[in-house]
């Protein structure tokens, strides 16, 4: 048992880490050898309501690490826009630390990328997301009907934010804590879509221009697809409502989330 992570106090991030029947994709040896090199950081694993081991194989992993990681257990599914949402609330309320991410159980993006991601954050950026932009020096594995899908779908959330973002979709931003702080304060309106809530939010913060200056895009080094994606195929017909209503509620005169 790694005894000296009970003297931690001050993290330098927080993970967010949402999990609904994850049990046979968590690869806890990433996990452990991560949580052994990097004890500035926290993992905050939020059990969305999962009905099979997940709970179980994540207490036995905390006996391990009790204080470098957080176990929230949901009781009932509430999606992984209100699970993230949870876990940093939870994280705000209750813990010390610098920035707050938050990625996606399967380790799609790896751990070492998100802390990587994280450093790019200074005084002038407050928020910073991966990238799944396929270049001569990086892997990004992705099967080619997801790939044409995404980008269309990219295509038209560019659009609707008026934005010049490849990526909104990716399971990786990392915030400054006074940002989280104003960004999740209120509730999402889409199970999946809710990304780019966070974009329609920054810009209700800071305006469109400025953003530029404060945000950073970062290509990944690395991305696989992996096989049994919690967003089912039949979404992709519901996404357009989704998209539309988001579109609509964000242009509607609001309350400043400052």
């Amino acid at each position: 048992m790694n005894l000296q992570n009970d003297m931690i106090t001050n993290f330098e991030l927080a993970i967010v880490i949402p999990c609904y029947n994850e049990s046979k994709r968590l690869k806890l040896e990433q996990y452990k050898n991560f949580l052994n090199n990097n004890s500035e950081v926290l993992l905050c694993f939020v059990n969305d309501g999962s009905n099979d081991e997940t709970i179980k194989i994540l207490e036995q992993l905390k006996l391990n690490y009790p204080s470098q990681l957080h176990l929230i257990n949901l009781e009932e599914n509430k999606g992984k826009a209100n699970a993230v949402r949870i876990g940093v609330l939870k994280c705000l309320n209750e813990f010390s630390f610098a920035n707050i991410a938050y990625l996606d159980a399967d380790l799609s993006v790896s751990l070492e990328e998100c802390l990587f991601i994280s450093k790019q954050l200074d005084i002038s950026t407050v928020f910073a997301f991966g990238s799944r932009i396929s270049k001569l020096d990086s892997s990004i594995v992705r099967k080619r009907y997801r790939f044409f899908i995404g980008r269309f779908i990219a295509t038209l959330i560019s659009r609707q934010l008026e934005l010049k973002v490849y990526d909104t979709q990716c399971g990786c931003k990392v915030f400054k804590k006074e940002l989280a702080s104003l960004i999740f304060e209120l509730k999402f309106n889409s199970k999946w879509l809710f990304d780019v809530e966070l974009f329609h939010r920054l810009i209700k913060l800071y305006g469109k221009n400025q953003l530029k200056y404060i945000v950073k895009e970062i290509p990944l080094q690395s991305w696989y697809d992996t096989e049994d994606s919690k967003v089912q195929f039949s979404y992709f017909f519901k996404l357009w409502y989704d998209l539309y209503n988001i579109g609509r509620i964000y242009q509607s005169p609001v309350k400043s989330l400052k």
